[in-house]
């Protein structure tokens, strides 16, 4: 096979090797590829790994703070696993050279695309989970989870370092910040952002101050990646 020593080293990185290697093509493997080839694509890994993570974060973190109420476990869970976090990891592992795909999603660089790179984390951990147990996923979980549970940065995010971060992944450009209103008198200013990224707004903050606003905006372009996976702003004019 083409990728074997791909395959091998994803493995290792991984700490886990599949005793099915069909199992561990079809993580790899985004439905547009198998489209008319009946059903062996990823998505219902991606279900079952979406479930175990979910499991197996609160179980880390349960663990690691008992203290904590639900609404707090919560909030660190929503920190912890979100499509941002899971794209950044999955290229960590260079998952997207190893996708099988179809030519047409290929063409639009869905090997770049956060929602697939992180939908295919999920199957992967969903495959694990169906060829070794949960044990076996939990120690991968905890592996590439365990490091980011601190407990002074999860709730407490410097949001434009972050977004700096994913946005260089996702669209390999910087954000750009404009002023977009100032208003008040000198000693109550308010003042308004918007963030822009490849042409298309993906943020608005408001703040005191001018990083206020900045770091508001982030957030919330943050936010709405975390649910799509990819930005959905709406184009400059």
């Amino acid at each position: 096979m083409e990728k074997e020593p791909q395959l091998v080293r994803l493995q290792e990185e991984l700490g886990y090797f599949f005793s099915d290697a069909a199992l561990l093509l079809r993580c790899l493997t985004h439905v547009s590829y198998s489209r008319g080839k009946g059903s062996g694509h990823n998505e219902t890994l991606e279900f079952l790994g979406d479930a175990v993570l979910s499991l197996a974060v609160s179980d880390l973190l349960m663990r690691r703070f008992p203290e904590k109420s639900e609404g707090d476990l919560s909030k660190m869970r929503a920190s912890l696993v979100n499509s941002v976090v899971l794209a950044e990891k999955a290229a960590g592992l260079k998952l997207g050279p190893l996708l099988r795909m179809g030519k047409g999603e290929e063409h639009s660089g869905g090997r770049e695309k956060g929602s697939i790179l992180a939908g295919v984390l999920e199957a992967i951990l969903g495959g694990i989970y169906w060829d070794g147990g949960y044990d076996a996923a939990r120690r991968v979980v905890e592996r590439y989870f365990a490091p980011d549970i601190k407990e002074k940065k999860l709730g407490q995010q410097d949001y434009k370092t972050r977004l700096q971060e994913i946005s260089q992944m996702l669209f390999h450009a910087p954000p750009t910040y404009r002023l977009v209103a100032e208003t008040g008198p000198d000693h109550e200013k308010r003042f308004a952002t918007e963030i822009i990224i490849g042409g298309r707004i993906l943020g608005r903050g408001e703040g005191k101050s001018k990083k206020q606003a900045e770091q508001a905006a982030a957030r919330m372009a943050l936010d709405d990646l975390q649910r799509s996976g990819q930005a959905n702003g709406k184009p400059v004019d």
